[in-house]
């Protein structure tokens, strides 16, 4: 069994970058060191702020998806362990 991680950059930026690899510190060594010219975080140079892992890649690739989708709200409570605020930062505006 390979494990997976899904993990989250805060990029110097502010803005947030997630991905899924097989190994957190060699993906960010590609990031910081630019491989990829055209990359998001290229001219960002990134920082972890979260990873998770995961014993199924399939399950790695749907949470990443779903937390893409996330709030920057959201993605910070999860960042900062307030997993008891996350289900309030799901919720439409209107449904407040």
């Amino acid at each position: 069994m390979k494990l997976m991680y899904v993990y989250m950059l805060r990029c110097k930026d502010g803005t947030y970058y997630t991905g899924v690899t097989n190994s957190v510190d060699r993906r960010l060594k590609e990031h910081e060191l630019g491989v990829d010219v055209k990359a998001y975080t290229f001219n960002r140079r990134p920082v972890v702020v979260y990873h998770q892992i995961f014993d199924s890649p399939l399950a790695a690739i749907e949470f990443e998806k779903r937390l893409k989708k996330w709030s920057r709200k959201k993605k910070e409570a999860l960042i900062n362990g307030d997993f008891e605020g996350l289900p309030d930062l799901s919720k439409k505006a209107f449904d407040r």
